[in-house]
């Protein structure tokens, strides 16, 4: 099979995880069985060593110039270092800022305006990317629309991994429909995240013939994510798109909440308190309280790599616009919100489909 080219816009945590996991999972033996932190080891016919990335942009001074094996590495980057990373020979370059850094950023983030912006769409065409995907900060509305249409004019896929509305957005699909590209997002779920954790709390209450009557998630981490957040502004979209994949998942209205707090000794590491109260058999009342402790941006990646895959998939097989069946699983803000269980079905479905084409 041919590789993936893989093009990744904002540097940071999640980009980290997900390059080092490139290099971790590379050498799996093929019939090793169950491969601890990877849901499918074949996603169709592709590993995740047929993953390549070929191109990086990013605003911090520190990273641009860099070797990506250096630059995913260097401040303020925090996660957890899993995997030695090689030199790639792929150099960080300039993007274009744009909205992409909020005031809290750019108290850490050293941006030099000498350093040029690169024309994105042009490296994309001339490393024959076939995938952008948007890791920048939440709240940059006007950088991720500059760098979904980058990717539109350089005729590749898009993955949208934070709340910024483009794969939900149907003007966005339509875009990606007409240039028979593939597009996918919202805000991408964690393998095992608060969010998932939640739904599936909730789900199980509702089939149970439980009435959820409120569920509180504070979340607390240490990242630049989390740093982002303490802008009203710039939490709004990720507040949404939380509380409506939550509320999703039960027929009436509920009291949902959910906060984010910064802990700056936390890091990557990040805590999520849940809580859910109910009504049982005969008006008695059920509480659930729930503490969980992951690093973040692995718990992301884990995601990132099918869902990448499952992109080419699309691709190859001319499916264009927003993938609803891919993004309903691994995305909290999809175009049509289903359950976890539907999602999962819909994505083995997509599988099975794309096996039967290329049989």
């Amino acid at each position: 099979m041919n590789e993936i080219k893989v093009a990744i816009a904002g540097l940071g945590n999640c980009a980290s995880s997900l390059i080092q996991g490139i290099e971790y999972y590379k050498n799996i033996d093929d019939n090793s069985g169950f491969i601890p932190g990877i849901m499918h080891n074949y996603f169709g016919n592709y590993r995740i060593k047929d993953i390549k990335i070929v191109a990086a942009f990013d605003v911090n001074k520190n990273k641009v110039g860099k070797d990506l094996s250096e630059a995913i590495f260097t401040e303020p980057n925090c996660t957890l270092k899993f995997c030695e990373v090689p030199k790639t020979g792929i150099k960080v370059q300039k993007g274009h800022l744009l909205d992409g850094l909020g005031e809290n950023l750019k108290k850490i983030v050293p941006v030099d305006p000498h350093q040029r912006e690169e024309n994105v769409a042009n490296i994309l065409r001339e490393r024959n990317v076939d995938i952008l995907i948007n890791y920048l900060p939440t709240g940059s509305m006007k950088a991720s629309e500059f760098y979904a249409e980058q990717a539109l004019i350089a005729g590749c896929g898009f993955i949208n991994a934070i709340p910024e509305l483009i794969a939900s957005n149907p003007e966005w699909g339509l875009k990606f429909k007409n240039q028979g590209l593939p597009l996918a997002g919202d805000d991408i779920k964690s393998q095992i995240g608060a969010t998932i954790v939640n739904r599936v709390l909730i789900d199980m209450c509702h089939k149970r013939g439980v009435k959820v009557e409120e569920s509180y998630q504070l979340n607390l981490a240490g990242n630049t994510d989390f740093l982002n957040f303490l802008e009203p502004e710039r939490e709004k979209s990720k507040l949404r798109c939380k509380n409506e994949a939550l509320q999703s998942q039960i027929p009436y209205k509920s009291s949902i909440g959910v906060a984010l707090n910064y802990i700056e000794s936390q890091k990557d590491n990040k805590i999520c308190y849940i809580s859910l109260k109910g009504i049982n058999f005969g008006g008695a009342p059920v509480t659930i309280d729930l503490k969980m402790s992951v690093e973040d941006s692995p718990n992301s990646a884990g995601i990132m790599v099918d869902a990448i895959r499952a992109m080419k998939i699309a691709l190859d097989n001319g499916i264009s616009g927003s993938l609803n069946d891919i993004c309903a699983y691994y995305f909290k803000n999809p175009p049509e919100q289903h359950t976890d269980d539907e999602a999962y079905s819909m994505v083995e479905k997509f599988l099975s489909s794309y096996k039967i084409l290329n049989s």
